[in-house]
């Protein structure tokens, strides 16, 4: 099992887990899972838009996601678009920090 370097993060269980989600046009997109961010009570997933140019496991920007809704195991099993920027910046250091180990950031 991968490990981060905080006791906030939860990192994938595995490289490459790939979730299909709808965006607000209705479109679907497959992210790349790279692991969550607990903060300040809330929980934030961190995901890499993968296509048939960036496939899993690449780099590239990097979308945060709110935890919106726990399924009853208590895993995530909604997230929303982080809109506040100020907040979007904040958890995004936490897991640049959290995740140094396992990625690489520019």
């Amino acid at each position: 099992m991968r490990e981060g370097s905080a006791p906030n993060f939860c990192p994938p269980t595995e490289e490459g887990i790939t979730l299909t989600f709808q965006d607000e046009r209705g479109d679907q997109i497959d992210l790349e899972f790279l692991g969550l961010i607990l903060h300040e009570g809330r929980r934030y997933g961190f995901f890499f838009p993968v296509t048939e140019d960036s496939p899993a496991c690449s780099s590239g920007e990097i979308i945060p996601l709110e935890v919106t809704e726990l399924d009853e195991d208590g895993q995530p099993a909604a997230f929303e678009l982080v809109e506040d920027q100020a907040i979007a910046q904040e958890v995004y250091e936490d897991f640049k920090q959290a995740a140094k180990d396992l990625y690489d950031f520019e």
